[in-house]
């Protein structure tokens, strides 16, 4: 059984007793003691592209208590908390954006009541993703609220004047190994992080994927939102693979009853 963050015991109520969460991950290289070899070369896709497909969990981007390796040993990343932890100067927030974040000091992160993130944010739940590849379309799957988002990879224009939307909309294509995601139309009441940063109906998002090895997904992101930031700002976010388990039931939704015993309520 996987563990679960400990703040997240009341949020994300999983069952106790689930299948295939042992169940060997079909085409995963392993070493010679049947483990997998998460530093192996990332696969190809038919079409001879680097495929993301797998199951993956946020890794902190930044070094463990100075020592220059990636965070897998933490429980979430500390870009949940502050997408921009690391940026030097951090975000580049404007004065709307400043009194926006005054203003949600009052509230409920929507996270915790169970209101789906959405946008970047999408990328940073501590709960378990599935990325489903093929030549045209990738798709994310995340255990949250049975949460999905769509990537055409089919050459379609971003709509002119979109309906606002959670995830947005997202266009991509192919510049090497990497695959850079064009995405608009968002709400604009989003939250990217805990600490309240806002993303507006403005925001224009290019997310570019890689994948340096098979247990490495990274996905550097650039947030243009001239109504919420004085300029465009780029983070880079970290996965890591987790072979031979699958997806498990988290709806939060269903008879949520834990806002009022969230600390600081």
């Amino acid at each position: 059984m996987r563990a679960t963050p400990a703040f997240l015991a009341l949020l994300l109520a999983a069952p106790l007793a689930a299948q295939w969460l042992n169940y060997p991950t079909a085409g995963v290289p392993r070493n010679t003691a049947g483990a997998p070899d998460l530093k192996a070369p990332a696969p190809k896709s038919s079409d001879g592209k680097p495929d993301f497909s797998g199951m993956w969990v946020p890794a902190d981007p930044l070094p463990c208590d100075g020592i220059n390796r990636v965070c897998t040993d933490l429980p979430i990343s500390r870009q949940f908390g502050n997408i921009g932890a690391g940026l030097e100067g951090g975000l580049p927030y404007s004065a709307w954006a400043r009194e926006e974040i005054k203003r949600r000091a009052t509230q409920i992160d929507p996270y915790s009541r169970c209101i789906s993130p959405g946008g970047p944010r999408m990328h940073l739940l501590p709960t378990m993703k599935k990325i489903v590849q093929t030549p045209r379309l990738m798709a994310i799957l995340d255990e949250y609220n049975a949460t999905y988002r769509q990537i055409f990879i089919d050459g379609r224009p971003l709509p002119e004047d979109p309906q606002p939307g959670w995830m947005g909309y997202s266009s991509a294509r192919w510049e090497g190994d990497a695959l850079v995601v064009d995405s608009l139309g968002y709400r604009d009441d989003q939250w990217l992080d805990a600490a309240r940063s806002p993303l507006t109906g403005a925001a224009r998002v290019t997310e570019r994927f890689r994948r340096p090895n098979y247990g490495t997904l990274e996905i550097e992101i650039t947030v243009n939102d001239p109504k919420a930031y004085t300029r465009p700002w780029t983070v880079l976010v970290r996965q890591v693979a987790v072979p031979d388990t699958e997806m498990l039931d988290s709806i939060c939704l269903e008879n949520e009853k834990d806002v009022p015993h969230l600390p600081g309520k």
